[in-house]
């Protein structure tokens, strides 16, 4: 968290010792569902949140988890009142389809905005000899918290390109990339923002190739799998990768349980929305931050509070998609 600590200064936030927020309606705190160390949300939850702290007065506590899927459930419970996710697993949860849902829906989270893009691709290192996916048939691989989008896409991915580990590992981002430098593992797959802090650091430890997907890879994927898009991660986003890598990627949105108030919600996605330029500081990721990626949601109710806002700034939001 030391990278989000210096991003936080960036921003120029401290954190509040004690909270007042500016209504008095309003709770004095709230929680965020973040992630594990090693990926993004795990920087970009606390920058956001920062943000809205000084908007709000409110002071924002965050609460590691194994990423999104974790993050829905906590925010049904309202064990926490704000998470992150990618619209895959959410589509999964709203639906209660995947096994982790156990058939459950989960009908109490609401989107507040557009984040930025999940590129899935992976690292191996140079002298493992892997270059592409293919290779991976027989290995040891390592794809995230079980319970983040990596974790629970990644072997469906793999099953479905036909390309079977041996092994399937999961861990944190930073465990994943320890036991890759170990030799413990052959590769380690991942699905975050961009640059992925884990695969930056093991790129800096020696050195590795970057895996990407076929042409063939990404029809077969976004067939199968119609809530990923095919996108490109530039060569110049990583030190060492050298070409553009070609993957498959998944928005990610904030959410918000819906008993959050209307204004509160409102002046929460206000701040955000608004300081893209501060967010972007702190966190590459943070530029496609854009109220216009709003139209990137296309099944998971907006609550009232962020649609209002995201109208407001011309996005067209239309009813059946904003849910009390």
């Amino acid at each position: 968290m030391a990278g989000a600590g210096a991003g936080l200064a960036v921003l120029g936030l401290g954190r509040q010792a004690t909270a007042q927020p500016r209504n008095p309606a309003w709770p004095r705190a709230l929680n965020m569902g973040t992630a594990a160390p090693g990926g993004t949300y795990a920087l970009y939850g606390p920058a956001w949140g920062q943000i809205v702290q000084e908007a709000t007065g409110i002071n924002i506590s965050f609460r590691t988890t194994q990423g999104p899927n974790q993050n829905i459930i906590l925010v049904q419970r309202r064990e926490v009142e704000l998470g992150m996710v990618t619209m895959g697993v959410a589509l999964q949860a709203w639906n209660g389809e995947g096994a982790w849902t156990q058939g459950n829906k989960f009908r109490d989270i609401r989107a507040l905005f557009p984040m930025y893009d999940t590129p899935f691709h992976g690292i191996a290192l140079k002298r493992s000899g892997i270059t592409q996916m293919s290779q991976l048939a027989g290995k040891n691989v390592g794809v995230g918290p079980r319970g983040g989008t990596p974790g629970t896409y990644f072997p469906l991915m793999l099953d479905r390109l036909g390309y079977k580990p041996a092994t399937i590992r999961f861990g944190s981002g930073s465990d994943m990339s320890g036991q890759l430098q170990d030799g413990l593992l052959d590769a380690f797959l991942f699905a975050s923002g961009v640059p992925i802090p884990a695969f930056s650091e093991a790129e800096t430890q020696g050195e590795v190739n970057f895996l990407d997907f076929t042409a063939e890879d990404v029809t077969k994927l976004t067939q199968a799998f119609p809530e990923l898009s095919a996108g490109t991660v530039a060569g110049s986003t990583y030190r060492t990768a050298g070409r553009d890598l070609r993957v498959v990627g998944m928005f990610n949105f904030a959410i918000g349980h819906k008993s959050l108030s209307d204004d509160l919600v409102y002046e929460m996605v206000k701040a955000v929305l608004s300081q893209n330029a501060r967010l972007k500081q702190v966190i590459a990721a943070g530029s496609e931050t854009l109220a216009s990626n709003a139209s990137k949601n296309t099944f998971l109710p907006f609550h009232p509070g962020a649609a209002r806002y995201l109208r407001e700034v011309g996005q067209t939001i239309p009813d059946n998609l904003v849910l009390a």
